[in-house]
């Protein structure tokens, strides 16, 4: 970085840059990686064998809602992460840089260590649910639907039908926060500390395709592992904003509630019910993440 980009700058224009670059990071993720998002949800609310549209397979999933709901199937939902995706991603990266300023001077750090790289990707987690789940909500009611992807309602006509007949609390706009809090706070908390921990540990490298691929590898193996430790919470998620197995009595209510409801009815593999497409999502979706948003944000301290 050239050194005019290390001049002082005022707390604004660095949070300008940081949500700038963190928007930027989520809109390029999400618009490559939401059919595998869409895919994890499907395999998550369904539940035991008698499912009677139960997918066998990642293949039989993707073939059934290709020849049943079309091409345009596999992009169902995908406005709601679309328009949240901008504020959530920049809540992430924004509040994480935050929270790691916060837990340095409480620690009495003069660089982020471990800890406070931990409790701040915790922070920004549960700071980012907060603000996304809504958005999941209708995403979750989307996503589940089984029709034509040309027949379905807009997420506008979906969470205007939501909040008209539950409004904005915890069986409405706001089902499944508590699983949603557990879900991103635990997934942030993993990542942010993997990323940036490993990443110091490893040099950058001059030659700088060699430096985005170093960048690359850490960010995929962060977000694979960040993934296979949260999802019992984002299981209980999508069943407790998914359809409940008999209407109008609910079923899933709390995140541990859904999350012993599942193991005791159908084992303890069912809390890594869509675990294949997450990896495939949120794997090379976090590599993605934290690339766009570090050349972003490196960028923009250049020409500002």
């Amino acid at each position: 970085m050239c050194a005019d980009s290390k001049k002082e700058r005022s707390y604004i224009a660095l949070g300008a840059m940081q949500i700038a670059a963190g928007g930027s990071a989520g809109f390029v993720e999400v618009s490559l990686m939401h059919p595998l998002d869409l895919i994890k949800t499907r395999f998550q609310i369904q539940r035991g064998p008698d499912d009677p549209q139960r997918y066998r397979s990642m293949a039989h999933c993707v073939k059934t809602m290709y020849h049943t709901e079309g091409a345009f199937s596999f992009y169902k939902g995908i406005l709601p992460p679309i328009l949240a995706e901008t504020p959530k991603r920049a809540t992430k990266f924004f509040c994480f840089e935050q929270y790691k300023q916060l837990f340095m001077k409480a620690t009495g750090s003069d660089s982020p260590n471990p800890t406070v790289l931990t409790l701040a990707g915790l922070g920004s987690g549960l700071t980012e649910a907060v603000v996304v789940n809504p958005f999941e909500v209708v995403k979750v009611k989307l996503q589940s639907e089984r029709g034509r992807f040309t027949e379905q309602r807009s997420a506008f006509q979906i969470g205007k039908e939501i909040y008209k007949a539950e409004g904005f609390g915890m069986q409405g706009l706001n089902k499944g926060l508590t699983g949603t809090l557990g879900r991103n706070g635990v997934w942030n908390m993993v990542y942010f500390s993997f990323y940036h921990n490993v990443k110091s540990m490893l040099p950058p490298l001059e030659d700088p395709t060699h430096d985005l691929m170093r960048r690359f590898a850490i960010g995929f193996t962060g977000g694979t592992i960040a993934s296979v430790v949260n999802i019992p919470f984002d299981v209980a998620k999508s069943r407790i904003q998914g359809p409940q197995p008999v209407p109008g009595e609910i079923k899933y209510k709390g995140c541990f509630q859904s999350m012993a409801l599942v193991y005791k009815e159908e084992g303890y593999l069912a809390l890594y019910k869509g675990i294949v497409p997450k990896v495939m999502r949120l794997g090379p979706g976090g590599a993605i993440m934290l690339v766009v948003f570090d050349y972003v944000y490196e960028k923009l301290q250049t020409v500002f």
